[in-house]
């Protein structure tokens, strides 16, 4: 397990009310940055998944480790007007807005175990709307993976069908 202290909570932002869950401090620290991996790795090699797929953007700072760990291809789910080929869009609501993220119509085959990597479950919107961008490629199989969760926020209830690992809750 890693050192919860190495993340940084920031009050109000992007919007007063909201805390900010700054993953950067635990980036910093090698140590502690290879812990996280290692884990997610753990987890990864127990789901078995043919494909990796990770949002936009704090993800992308465990998605793509994951896939080369495995020898498995990974799959981005990038922000609206990112990606240059035909896409699947998705809206989701935000604790302070909406946003729109997309995947490619090509990105993975039909009929794959696929794993869903984030940094932080909060309203579960955003891994909600990737979870509907991969079901267009009808999965055998789609299992969630969260460096952290935050409880009081109920994002988990969003995405009950789906078996969801979070390596601390909060």
């Amino acid at each position: 397990m890693f050192d919860a202290s190495k993340i940084r909570v920031i009050n109000d932002f992007p919007t007063p009310g909201i805390k900010f869950y700054d993953i950067t401090t635990l980036l910093n620290d090698g140590e502690e940055y290879h812990k996280v991996l290692d884990d997610m790795i753990a987890v990864a090699r127990e789901a078995k998944p043919d494909v990796i797929v990770a949002l936009e953007s704090r993800g992308f700072f465990f998605g793509p480790v994951l896939a080369y760990e495995l020898g498995i291809p990974f799959v981005p789910v990038r922000k609206a007007g990112k990606l240059p080929h035909k896409t699947y869009k998705e809206t989701y609501n935000l604790e302070y807005g909406t946003a729109t993220v997309e995947m490619h119509i090509d990105a993975m085959q039909e009929n794959r175990r696929v794993l869903i990597v984030d940094d932080v479950l909060a309203t579960g919107g955003s891994m909600n709307a990737a979870v509907k961008l991969v079901e267009h490629f009808h999965p055998a199989d789609i299992t969630l993976l969260f460096l952290m969760e935050l409880n009081a926020l109920k994002g988990r209830k969003k995405l009950g069908k789906y078996q969801v690992h979070s390596l601390m809750q909060i």
